[in-house]
Order: structure tokens, then sequence, then C-alpha cells
């Protein structure tokens, strides 16, 4: 460490000196220069001294004096400079004697340093032998582990052999205690078959009724738009007979008619304060029939909570026979899986039942009043002479007629758009779809125009129990080219699925897109459908050609493949 102390040392001293040196060279030109200019300037005092010229005379004495100063500083400065010059090449030379004297150290220090190298090759040598030892020790320990390992796997394989045996034989029993329970069910969900074929019946002819009172309102309403126009005319011819009358009588045409206006608007106001104050009470009274109808509904929910029981029974028994089927090995399938609301389809029945009876009402109150339309907003709030018999009616039947429509237009947006009601098994909501398909998207790709392809797919129904599913249409731009063919299975277990089958007839060579639309019990779904033309699609099979290291005048070759994936030939160059 001494040593190296000393090298730095060395170094730094004479890195310190060539830099005095340096100083002391450029302070000896400037020198040399600071003479050069006295002597220009004496020449120069000399001349104007002949001439005579007192200011410039005066302006180089200045300048004589300045570069005197100069000068003596320069020098002095030397002076310095040369002082520390020699102190440090003496503390230099000392430096030097020192390293001198301890040269006999350093070859004793080498000496010293090759015996340690030595000392280190033996050391590597002994822990090599020792890595070595403990490898091959670590390889025998290794066999024995491997033998012990095979020993085990056999047993694990005789026991499991074992189980399977027992397995099987467990899933026989199973499956004959099954089979007499899946008779039973089979002959219920028969029996539900029948009720929901009748029960469709009639929401198809509430629907048809309701499409008749449609119609006949469209033809009140269009009726009464011709009345408004008939008055709109009168009004128009009114006001130019009350123009002509004024103007024969000399007065204010623009203010007369201006009185007449805002008269009609503060009637106007009238009338609209009236309505305000009417829909205020059917307001009122419609909260408080919701509140009578919320009680009565929980009473009635407590009193099928023993029908909705033997449904979860028979969900079960159900559930674990299609699980069974997939792994007879493992019987006990998540029984929690299968406690499961099979009542959600006779709740859902009870709702368009009541939608026949109230549409059937509202068809009975619409015939007996032809002046107010079932679809109130439509007609002007001028034709007063129509609204007679609004106005004199009782206001608790306005109000009962009025949530009596607002239920029955509920109903029927639920049961047209499919929505009835959520999922819920034991605690959690089933979220996403209900369905999902295999494959997930139809995809038609490199198809020719004129020929028929066909694709199958498979519904699944995926959610946590008894659901419908029936087909809605498809896009309007694959119409005339995609025909769908789907038989409805009618309700379908937790787990079942169908079948679905696309034909294709394409008749442009345009690429299309679109998709299947479905409904089931809990929301409509759509499977996307994709038609690709033929095309070409090339690749390289590298992207870098690396020719490497080679010699000046040497000739490398290197091979890339092209290749078409795509079903459309292709030139290229």
């Amino acid at each position: 460490r001494k040593l190296k102390e000393l090298n730095d040392i060395t170094k730094e001293k004479e890195f310190v000196v060539q830099r005095a040196r340096d100083k002391l060279s450029s302070c000896q030109l400037q020198i040399e220069m600071l003479a050069k200019q006295l002597e220009h300037v004496d020449i120069e005092m000399e001349k104007e001294k002949e001439a005579g010229n007192v200011a410039a005379l005066s302006r180089l004495q200045a300048m004589h004096r300045r570069l005197c100063t100069e000068l003596e500083k320069e020098k002095d400065f030397e002076l310095k400079i040369a002082l520390t010059l020699q102190e440090k090449m003496l503390e230099m030379w000392q430096i030097e004697t020192e390293q001198g004297k301890r040269d006999i150290l350093r070859e004793h220090l080498e000496k010293v340093e090759e015996e340690l190298e030595m000392q280190y090759q033996e050391r590597a040598r002994v822990r090599i032998w020792k890595e070595k030892t403990a490898a091959l020790q670590a390889e025998a320990n290794q066999w024995s582990r491997e033998k012990k390992e095979e020993k085990a796997r056999k047993e694990c394989e005789e026991r499991q052999k074992k189980m399977l045996e027992d397995a099987k034989r467990n899933h026989e029993k199973a499956v004959c205690f099954l089979r007499k329970s899946m008779a039973r069910i089979h002959e219920k969900t028969a029996k539900e078959e029948a009720q929901t074929r009748e029960h469709m019946e009639r929401r198809i002819q509430a629907v048809l009724s309701l499409k008749n009172s449609i119609t006949s309102n469209r033809e009140k309403i269009q009726t009464l738009q011709v009345w408004n126009k008939a008055m709109a005319f009168k009004a128009k011819q009114r006001e130019m007979k009350m123009r002509e009358a004024v103007l024969a009588e000399g007065g204010n045409v623009a203010k007369e008619i201006f009185l007449h206006k805002q008269l009609l608007e503060h009637e106007k106001e009238k009338r609209a304060f009236r309505e305000r104050q009417k829909s205020r009470k059917i307001e009122i009274v419609s909260k408080i029939l919701r509140e009578k109808a919320s009680v009565h509904k929980q009473k009635k929910s407590q009193s099928c909570t023993k029908a909705f029981k033997r449904g979860v029974i028979f969900n079960y028994i159900f559930k674990t026979y299609v699980l069974s089927q997939k792994s007879w090995y493992s019987p006990s399938a998540s029984s929690s899986a299968g406690e499961r609301p099979a009542s959600e389809g006779e709740i859902s029945e009870k709702i368009p039942h009541d939608v026949l009876c109230e549409s059937g009402e509202d068809e009975k109150e619409s015939d007996e009043t032809l002046v107010e339309p079932e679809f109130p907003g439509l007609q002007s709030q001028e034709c007063d002479l129509h609204k007679v018999s609004k106005e004199e009616m009782d206001p608790k039947q306005l109000a009962t007629r009025a949530v009596k429509k607002d239920i029955c237009e509920k109903k029927m947006e639920e049961f047209q758009t499919g929505i009835l009601h959520k999922q819920i098994v034991s605690g959690p909501e089933r979220k996403g779809c209900t369905f999902y398909s295999k494959p997930s998207c139809i995809h038609f790709k490199d198809f020719d125009v004129g020929q028929i392809y066909k694709k199958k797919i498979v519904l699944i129904n995926a959610s946590y129990g008894v659901n419908l599913c029936r087909l809605v249409g498809i896009s309007e731009c694959l119409k005339d080219i995609i025909s769908v063919h789907f038989d409805p299975p009618g309700k379908m277990a937790a787990g079942m699925s169908c079948e679905v089958v696309v034909t294709f007839k394409p008749m442009i060579n345009e690429t299309l897109e679109g998709e299947v639309m479905f409904m089931a019990q809990t929301g409509s779904f759509s499977v996307p459908l994709k038609c690709t033309t033929k095309r070409c699609i090339l690749a390289l099979d590298k992207e870098l050609i690396d020719f490497g290291s080679h010699v000046v005048g040497e000739t490398i070759s290197r091979t890339i493949n092209l290749t078409n994936s795509g079903a459309l030939g292709t030139r290229f160059k």
C-alpha cells in the first residue's frame, strides 16, 4: 500500500512540476511581448516629440507607464513561479530517492505475491476435488430417491385402480336409482309443457287483442288529426274575418289580434293548470295502490315457499344425474350448485295472465269512451269539445285507470323483450350472458359465389336454472344470403344444449359481418357472424437476413421462404 501511495504521489508531483513549467514559459512569452511593445512605444514617442504633437505624446507616455508596471508585475510573477518550480522539483527528487530506498521491499513483495498465488491454486484444486466427491454423493442420493418414488408410484396406481373399481360399482347403483327418478321428472315436465303450451296460447290471444286495440286507436288518432286540421283552418278563417271587420270599423288590426291571442293563451294556461292538478291527484292515488300491491305480493311470496322447496329437490336430482354422466368416478359434484330455484319459470308464467286480464279491462274502458284516446298527448290541447266527459269524471276513477294502464304497459314491455326476472342462487346474482355458443363466432371464409355452405353451432344454457331460447332474427345486411334453421327445444335445464344450423348462399364476392340474434327468458343475446372472401396472405419466414462474418471476396448465399397462406393466388416480384 505504501509503495502504491509513493507512486501516486510521484505522478502528482510530476503533474504539478509540468504545470509550473508551462506557467513559467507562458509568463516569459508575456514578458517578451511587453518588452517589444515598450520598444515600439519609445520609437513612437521620439517621432511625436520631433513632430511636436503634445496630445499624442501624453497618450504614449501614459501607455509607456502602464507597460512598465505590467512588465514589473510579470517579472515578479516569473520569480515566484521559478521559486515554486524549484520547491516542487526538490520534493519530487526527495520522493524519487525514497522510491530508490524501497526497491528491495518491492522485490520482496513480488516474491510474496507469487507464493500467495501458488497457495490459491492449491486451495482451488482441493475445492474442485471436494465438489467432485459431493457430486458423486448427490448422484447416489438421487438414484435412491428415484427408486423410492417408483415404489410409491406403483402403490398409488394400485390404490387408484381399486378406487376406480369401487366408484364404478357405486355409479351403477346410482344409475339405477336415477333412472326411476328421471322417469318421474319426465312425467312432470310433460305436464308442465302442456301447461306452458296452453299459457302461450292465452298470451298470443292477449297480444292479438292488444294489436287490434292499437289499430283502432290509430284510426281514432288519424280522425282526430283531420279534425285538428279542419279546426285550424276554421281558426284562420275566423282570424281573417276579424281582421276584415276591424279594418271596416277603422280600428288597429295588430292590437286586436294581439289581445285575442293573449286571451287564448290565458285560457290554455288555465286548462294546463287544471290538468296538472288532476295528474297530481292521480300520482298520489297510484302511489297508494302500489304500496297495497307490494304488501299483497309479500303475502303471496310467503305462501309460495313450499312449492319452491319441491322445485329445488327436483333440480338437485337432475343436476346430480348430469354431472354423474360427465365424470362417473366423482359422484359428489358440488351439491351446492344443485340448490337453484326451479320455480323461476312458474313465477314468470304469472305475469302474462295479469297482462291478459288488464288488457281486457282496458279494451272495455276504451270502447266505453271513444272521445279519450289511449295514448295521451297526441291530440291538440285546443280541442276542448272532446274533453267534456273527461273533466266531468271522478278523480278516483281517473287515477285507477291510469295506474292500470301503467302496469299493463310495463308488463307488455317485459313480455316483448323477454327480460322477465333475474336469476339468483343462494345469494350471488347471475351476471353475463345466460347462453354461450360453440364456436363463439360463425365464420364462413374463402367462399365462392353460387355455392352453398352450412355450419352447425351448439347453444349451451349457462344459467343457474331452467331457461328458454327462441330465434329473433339476423342482421339486415345478411337476410338475403343467410338462413337459420332452429327448432326451439322448449325448457332447457342448466348445462343442456341445442343445435342451430346456419346456411350461407353467397350472391356477391364481398366481405360481410353481422349477427344472429336470440331471445332467452333472462334477456337477449347474439352470436357474431362473418363472411370473408378469398384473399392472398403473403408472409416471409425471416425478418432479418444475417450473413454473419465473412472474408473479403467470399460469396455467401442465404435462402428465404415466401408463403401464401390464403386461398387466392397472386403474382410477386
